[in-house]
């Protein structure tokens, strides 16, 4: 299947709107730190460098893509100004490939895993209940059948916001309320997914307990309670960074793989910032495969990662 068959036009219309502030960064910078110069040199290289690391991309892997894009220009001797941003696209692009990151093409589920369970992880504020909304709409709209689990039971919010989004895209939401155990509401989560044979289960969990030991131990209890009706749950455990926040985006990425293992990642809130170049950098950085971003508000404006289109969308100039 072309990329198109599954990448339409109004996603990639989307995806071009929603990383429109970080390719103007990217590009204003750029476009002064070639003016007057024909050919890429040490001079253009050192100044895309320091766009890179502005654009939140990160130190680290800001050296790996000027690195590639160096050993580009040795190989073809002359590479002119105008083909910089077709060569970050692909070096890029090759990078991202290297890190585990997938092209997915549908919201699917492996059929020997029913139902699949999700569990997600992420800090209070990173938009992690619309997160699971919007990913619950997608799984529905995609013809699964899914049940949810309100297990950040510490903050009242959490629970009535998931309640909230069940009712709006139709499916089930098992819920004890605030301050009750949140394993018992995963075990009662997944036992309704298996009972009604649900395709997805997905399981909202504590933004932050007090300490790290406390976080891990509470996880670990989830998991525990899960696998007593899935011995392999949960298939997936998804962090949610929001975008916006750049560096600290990094941070919390660090600080949650100490804590438990991450499979999986969502990048939210990247239309309202110019630090897009966070996703690159974090994909890179920790190995995790990022598996959905969020481009907008409306409930198709969380996408599945595509490496291409992202790149493309946030390394070609709007003319």
């Amino acid at each position: 299947m072309g990329i198109f068959g599954f990448f339409s036009k109004d996603k990639k219309e989307s995806l071009d709107q929603g990383l429109q502030k970080s390719s103007e960064n990217i590009f204003s910078k750029l476009s002064k730190a070639v003016v007057g110069k024909s050919k890429v040199d040490e001079e253009i290289l050192d100044e895309l460098e320091e766009i890179l690391i502005t654009s939140d991309v990160g130190v680290d892997t800001t050296i790996k893509v000027i690195r590639r894009i160096e050993d580009r220009v040795a190989r073809d001797k002359y590479v002119n100004t105008e083909e910089l941003d077709k060569i970050l696209k692909e070096e890029i692009s090759g990078l991202l490939e290297e890190n585990n990151t997938q092209d997915l093409l549908d919201f699917d589920i492996p059929e020997d895993k029913k139902p699949y369970v999700i569990m997600v992880v992420g800090v209070n504020g990173v938009g992690k209940t619309t997160t699971i909304g919007k990913l619950a709409n997608l799984f529905k709209s995609a013809g699964k059948s899914v049940v949810l689990g309100a297990a950040d039971t510490f903050r009242a919010a959490a629970v009535d916001q998931l309640i909230l989004w069940g009712d709006r895209v139709g499916v089930p939401v098992i819920s004890h309320g605030m301050n009750t155990d949140p394993a018992s509401v995963a075990f009662d989560a997944v036992k309704t997914g298996v009972d009604n044979k649900a395709d997805v289960v997905i399981i909202d969990t504590a933004g932050r307990l007090h300490t790290k030991v406390n976080l891990m131990n509470e996880l670990g209890k989830i998991k525990r309670v899960m696998q007593k009706f899935i011995p392999d749950a949960p298939h997936e455990i998804l962090l949610v960074l929001d975008g916006s926040t750049g560096q600290n985006a990094f941070i919390q990425a660090k600080e949650f793989t100490k804590v438990t293992e991450i499979t999986s990642l969502a990048i939210t809130k990247l239309d309202g910032t110019a630090k897009g170049g966070v996703v690159i950098g974090i994909s890179d950085q920790f190995k995790i495969p990022v598996k959905y971003i969020g481009v907008g508000e409306k409930m198709t404006d969380l996408q599945l990662f595509n490496r291409k289109e992202f790149v493309d969308s946030l390394f070609t100039k709007k003319r």
